[in-house]
C-alpha cells in the first residue's frame, strides 16, 4: 500500500500542483482513508519529500540508460532534456519551482542531490565531447558544468520567465541550444544543426 500511495501522490503532485493536491485528494483518488495514508506517512511534508526522491531516483536511472545509448554528447544532452521534461510533465506546470515555493527546505535538500548528479553528468558529456572533437578543447569543465546546471535551474524559474510568456520545456530547449553552441567546434556545430533540422520536421 506504501507503493501504491507514492505513485499516485506523484503523479498527482506532478499534475496537479504540490500546493493544491490534498491528503483526502489521495486518499480519495486510491479508494482509501485519509489515516491509511497517515500509517505510512506522517505528514504531507514527510509524504512530498518522499515523492520528490522517488521521482530524483527515477529520472537518474533514465538519464544513466540515456548516456549508454546515446551516438554523441550532443544528442545525449538533447535526449536527456526531453526525458526530464516529460517525466516532470514540464508543459503543464514547473514542479521545481512550485516545490522551491511551498517546501523551501525540501527544495534545498534535493537541488543539491541534483547538482552533485548533474555535475558528474556534464563532466562527463563535457570530456566526451573534446575527446570526440565536437567540443572545443580549451574550454573550462569545471565552469561549464556549473554554469550549464544554474542556467537550466534559471529557466525553470517561473518569476523570471513567466508560464504566460514561456513553455518550460520549450525555454529548456532553448537554453540548451545556447549551451551548445558557446562550446561546439565545427564539426559539433554541424552535428548540432543537423539534429534540430531531424527534429523540427
Amino acid at each position: 500500500m506504501k507503493d501504491k500511495i507514492l505513485d499516485k501522490s506523484t503523479e498527482m503532485f506532478l499534475t496537479l500542483g504540490f500546493k493544491s493536491v490534498t491528503m483526502d485528494d489521495i486518499a480519495e483518488s486510491l479508494g482509501i482513508s485519509k489515516k491509511t495514508i497517515y500509517q505510512h506517512y506522517k505528514t504531507k511534508a514527510a509524504l512530498v519529500e518522499a515523492a520528490v526522491l522517488y521521482l530524483f531516483d527515477s529520472i537518474c536511472n533514465g538519464i544513466d540508460f540515456i548516456c549508454e545509448a546515446s551516438e554523441n554528447p550532443i544528442e545525449e544532452l538533447f535526449h536527456i532534456k526531453k526525458f526530464v521534461s516529460e517525466y516532470l510533465k514540464d508543459d503543464k506546470s514547473s514542479p521545481q519551482f512550485q516545490l522551491k515555493k511551498y517546501y523551501p527546505k525540501i527544495y534545498d535538500r534535493i537541488i543539491w542531490k541534483q547538482f552533485e548528479v548533474m555535475y558528474d553528468s556534464l563532466k562527463e558529456n563535457l570530456e566526451k565531447g573534446i575527446a570526440s572533437g565536437i567540443y572545443r578543447p580549451e574550454i573550462d569543465i569545471d565552469f561549464i558544468a556549473r554554469i550549464y546546471f544554474s542556467g537550466m535551474v534559471s529557466v525553470k524559474d517561473t518569476d523570471l520567465f513567466p508560464s504566460s510568456t514561456y513553455i518550460p520545456s520549450v525555454i529548456t530547449e532553448k537554453f540548451l541550444e545556447y549551451h551548445i553552441r558557446a562550446i561546439a567546434t565545427e564539426n559539433g556545430l554541424k552535428i548540432l544543426n543537423e539534429f534540430i533540422n531531424e527534429n523540427n520536421n
